[in-house]
């Protein structure tokens, strides 16, 4: 695996930790790896300007002052859920380490003093992760409400004759409505149309 970045296509990474040495040291090491990696001391200030400024992953600490780390993943992913976000920590339980990936959708669980290789692994695989999920989404954001509904069917696994059944249209305006979704998606046939939902 390659951890180095294309240089014109740098992938912006944020790291989060009130431990200021540390947040700087761990960006200076993606910054050297390819990625525009930038520390922050506060969860609360990145919020602020998230939303103009999004990045492709998030590595934060989960021992924080007033937010934690999972209050802080709810809260971004509430605004970018494209994001990949890895968790580190000083004090790890098994617990944390499930719920990390379960209930806030982290892709890692690193423990400090961190592993530079685990660490590297886990930002080039979130990195890969986003763009894929940001390509998906503008993919499928040209489709009406109508194409919308039936592309959400159609990934279900549903046929023609029961999307129209359920929506209460003809079998031959679902099959006009699929044309058109696979046209503005670019798919080529429903496994890919259900790769673009994943």
């Amino acid at each position: 695996m390659t951890h180095s970045a294309n240089q014109s296509d740098r992938a912006t990474v944020y790291v989060v930790d009130d431990d200021r040495d540390l947040g700087a040291a761990v960006a200076r090491l993606l910054g050297r790896h390819g990625y525009a990696a930038e520390p922050f001391l506060d969860p609360v200030m990145l919020l602020s300007f998230y939303a103009d400024a999004q990045a492709h992953c998030i590595v934060t600490d989960i021992m924080m002052g007033d937010l934690d780390g999972f209050g802080f993943a709810d809260r971004v992913r509430a605004i970018d859920p494209a994001v990949a976000i890895v968790f580190m920590t000083a004090w790890p339980t098994t617990a944390n380490a499930v719920d990390s990936v379960r209930r806030y959708g982290g892709l890692d669980y690193l423990e400090k003093p961190l592993d530079e290789t685990r660490l590297l692994d886990a930002v080039a695989e979130g990195v890969a992760w986003s763009r894929q999920q940001r390509s998906a989404r503008a993919r499928t954001a040209t489709l009406s409400a109508r194409e919308r509904q039936v592309f959400e069917l159609l990934v279900q696994g549903h046929s023609n004759k029961a999307v129209a059944d359920m929506l209460e249209l003809s079998p031959k305006t679902i099959e006009d409505h699929r044309a058109s979704i696979v046209a503005k998606t670019g798919a080529n046939g429903l496994a890919q149309l259900i790769a673009l939902a994943r």
